[in-house]
């Protein structure tokens, strides 16, 4: 039985000009100590996915609905908000992209480290703050007993960042899902950090959800990928199929917009057009307005098929598989 198991996610905010349809017919299953890929264009849907598994979208005015949405075998979707708050405390943290969604201005960082790990391990002050300091470390705070008493507007916003993860790791959880937790960090930093989640997952049997907009990142760091567009998956595999041989002309354009797959003093390479509103998707297939592939067919919706690869699928009326 998978860790995770989505199926048919979908969630909608009302607004004043219509519905949003942020997040439409997600599926996807994540084992025990697997690294999942989630990337894509900003606004395609990628966060919200992740705040819908977390339990974290407000309702209203979200929405969210699953045909099965199990972590472990629980449905989260059943589970009361008192419940929720402990899978997530224990079981499940997520790093967000901005750290100060997740650190309370007014509490000192050791304060919110030793917090958490007294509530949920029944450790002790000592051992508690030992346990802080230890992550601190690990994630390049330096100083960092001294750092416990510092409230988070004493902090750069990388280092804001870096204690964001820490406290991700306090628990050693079962999954952590991470929305672009190293875009503020330099690269020495950021080398650390996919090392310590990588380390995690190896010894402990962590599963990871990493969300970002860097392919080469996924490239080392991920088993599969997901390749999200106007809300919907519309390529998966194991990261060699995926980013190896993709299928889908949105994943190939993604992967030519990379600075190092383009040929030096050459103009870099650009997925033409902008991505649709979600509050106007336009009919058929979202991404035919901005694919060099698309004809009448594409005015219908595709649905997912195999691919090329063993475990890829599609969802294309014209993948590129059948193109080579």
């Amino acid at each position: 039985m998978a860790l995770l198991s989505v199926r048919n996610l979908r969630t909608r905010f009302a607004t004043d000009r219509g519905t949003v349809r942020a997040v439409d017919g997600v599926s996807f299953d994540l084992e025990d100590g697997e690294v999942l890929g989630l990337v894509g264009e900003s606004g395609s849907g990628k966060s919200v996915t992740a705040l819908s598994i977390m339990r974290l979208v407000p309702e209203p005015p979200g929405q969210v609905r699953a045909d099965q949405l199990t972590f472990d075998g629980v449905d989260l979707l059943r589970l009361s908000e008192g419940e929720a708050r402990e899978v997530r405390g224990a079981r499940m943290a997520m790093v967000f992209q901005d750290p100060m969604r997740s650190l309370n201005p007014v509490l000192t960082i050791g304060r919110q480290m030793t917090e958490v790990l007294r509530r949920h391990q029944k450790l002790d002050g000592a051992a508690a703050r030992k346990r802080a300091i230890e992550l601190l470390e690990t994630v390049g705070i330096p100083m960092a007993a001294t750092r416990l008493g510092a409230y988070p507007h004493q902090f750069s916003g990388g280092m804001r960042q870096r204690v964001a993860i820490a406290i991700a790791l306090l628990n050693s959880p079962d999954l952590i899902i991470a929305d672009e937790p190293t875009t503020a960090l330099d690269v020495t930093i950021q080398g650390q950090i996919l090392y310590e989640m990588q380390k995690l997952t190896r010894e402990t049997g962590t599963a990871l959800i990493w969300i970002t907009h860097d392919l080469s990142v996924v490239a080392g760091l991920a088993d599969r990928v997901c390749v999200m567009y106007a809300g919907r998956i519309v390529e998966q595999g194991t990261t060699d199929e995926v980013l190896g041989r993709p299928a889908h002309p949105y994943t190939q354009g993604l992967l030519d917009s990379v600075p190092s797959n383009n040929d030096r003093g050459q103009r870099l390479r650009q997925i033409p057009g902008m991505t649709p509103s979600l509050l106007d998707l336009p009919p058929g297939c979202p991404f035919r307005e901005r694919c060099g592939y698309a004809n009448e067919a594409c005015l219908e919706s595709p649905q997912t098929r195999p691919a090329g690869g063993v475990t890829q699928t599609v969802r294309c009326f014209h993948p590129l598989i059948s193109l080579f």
